[in-house]
């Protein structure tokens, strides 16, 4: 059993970053790489810090983990050193650990009964632990391919190759059916390989998980937009069943803002796709923030990864706007009690990199120059206001002082509006709803029957757990609905929308 007095022995342990000035120079992960034998002592001591609480709330899809993660048993078993057994117990919920563990914000820690009190040291570092034994599990050569033994003789097609779309691939082909994942851009991993910038996770480590799927069975097709390349007709022809893992890329835009058509003025995913297109080595990027000041509206991940991809690019400030007020240090137990998600303060290690966050402002006029590109942003400090009635939010100014600040490149991440219009989803009469989603029933199918939808294209933009956890989730589906019955998994029960919904 685990050590009930193991948080009263320990402190908890955050990962350690390499330094600023040293990370600065190079695209390689933020966290220093210590040595196998320091990096496990170091985390058996963190896992031991898991008492193994009677209700754990850090595998519940409620609270903690959407995976249902077994997170108390591979925390004991990495306490007594048993890697490849916790590596089993982590594979049995959760297809990519790796992408997890550096990727997830970790609402399992937020729920972790030693994060009620901060008497008790705070959360145990579950997200490190489980980075680490995904870690140990390839360098112990713990992951194998798992190949189907019996085949079933069905076919399906997965549209989208980010990590819903390779979570059901997986499970599917594991099952015994014949998968192939579709892909339109050059490269597979969707979000995961030009959305995450490579400080935050190195494209090695999704490279070497799509050889475990390719050796598996799971076959890949890049660069073809369904719908186009292969049209409806040959997919219904060629599948039994078509699984929809788009994703939720429509970008949130600033229309209402003067200004706005200024050049300079971009999209987050305009920055972030052509930055990771040039890591991986297809030539500069045609919006570099090199020598330019830039402004980044917008303060969630997404304004973080734009953050951090600027200051390395070289640019000459950088400044991150919020219009919602800076949030508390510590958790609100008023506005988010344990165990849901926490309103608070969450500093990135982009943060730490230089540059500035200012909260409670918003910008009233994007200022240009005669050539038509942005120079200069007009700011405001604002509250947001939420209507009683019909409670759509409104940003109201506080004053009538106007700040002009340089602006030579301005960053829009605020957000994602839904699932990008596609000749696919006309060709299926898939519609959208109102969220700019997919809607599906129970068993995730959408109004199109064989047709299922998971992820972000279902959800909308939402955590890569969130992702893995519904791709698992819509196999079972799958399986299911091609051969009547299904032993795969399913930790998520969809947030239904009815069809007629558009």
């Amino acid at each position: 059993m685990a050590d009930p007095q193991g948080f009263l022995k320990h402190t908890r342990e955050e990962l350690t970053k390499r330094p600023a000035d040293e990370r600065l120079g190079d695209w390689n992960e933020v966290y220093l790489d210590l040595d196998p034998e320091t990096r496990d002592a170091r985390v058996r001591t963190q896992a031991t810090r898991c008492m193994d609480c009677g209700i754990p709330f850090c595998h519940s899809g409620s609270a903690g983990c959407p995976l249902g993660n077994l997170i108390p048993e591979w925390n004991d078993l990495v306490r007594r050193g048993d890697w490849e057994s916790a590596s089993n117990r982590l594979h049995a919920t959760n297809n990519f650990p790796e992408f997890t563990g550096r990727l997830c914000p970790a609402p399992c820690e937020a729920a972790c009964v030693l994060s009620i009190t901060p008497d008790a040291g705070g959360a145990v570092a579950i997200k490190r632990v489980e980075q680490t034994i995904a870690d140990v599990s390839w360098e112990g050569g713990f992951v194998q391919p798992t190949r189907a033994t019996v085949s079933s003789g069905k076919r399906v097609a997965v549209v989208g190759s980010g990590p819903a779309g390779l979570a059901a691939a997986q499970q599917l082909t594991r099952a015994g059916h014949d998968v192939t994942v579709y892909e339109r851009d050059d490269r597979l991993g969707g979000l995961l390989r030009y959305g995450i910038p490579e400080f935050k996770m190195e494209k090695k480590v999704l490279d070497r998980r799509l050889a475990q799927l390719r050796k598996e069975g799971t076959r890949f097709v890049t660069g073809c937009e369904v719908g186009v390349d292969l049209t409806v007709e040959d997919l219904r022809e060629q599948f039994d069943a078509v699984v929809l893992a788009v994703g939720a890329l429509r970008g949130r835009d600033d229309t209402g803002t003067p200004g706005r058509e200024l050049g300079g003025v971009h999209l987050a995913m305009e920055h972030l796709v052509p930055a990771n297109r040039a890591v991986e080595g297809d030539g500069p990027s045609p919006i570099d923030a090199a020598g330019k000041h830039v402004v980044i509206i917008g303060g969630g991940d997404t304004g973080a990864d734009c953050y951090g991809t600027a200051i390395r690019q070289g640019a000459a400030s950088v400044l991150q706007l919020d219009q919602y007020p800076q949030p508390p240090s510590q958790r609100d137990d008023e506005r988010s009690p344990w165990p849901v998600w926490p309103w608070i303060l969450r500093t990135y290690a982009a943060h730490e990199e230089g540059g500035e966050r200012r909260f409670a402002a918003a910008v009233e006029r994007f200022v240009g120059d005669d050539e038509g590109c942005v120079t200069a942003i007009e700011l405001r400090e604002v509250r947001v206001e939420k209507d009683a009635e019909t409670g759509q939010r409104r940003v109201v100014p506080m004053s009538e002082q106007v700040e002009v600040l340089p602006a030579d490149l301005v960053l829009l991440a605020i957000g994602f509006e839904g699932v990008e219009e596609m000749p696919l989803l006309d060709g299926l009469g898939v519609p959208l709803t109102r969220r700019g989603t997919i809607a599906c029933g129970s068993d995730w199918q959408t109004a199109s029957p064989g047709v299922f939808v998971c992820g972000d294209a279902h959800r909308g933009a939402s955590l890569v757990v969130w992702a893995i956890a519904e791709g698992r989730s819509v196999a079972n589906a799958v399986d299911a609905f091609l051969t009547g019955s299904s032993d795969l998994p399913s930790p998520v029960i969809p947030n239904q929308l009815p069809l007629a919904v558009v």
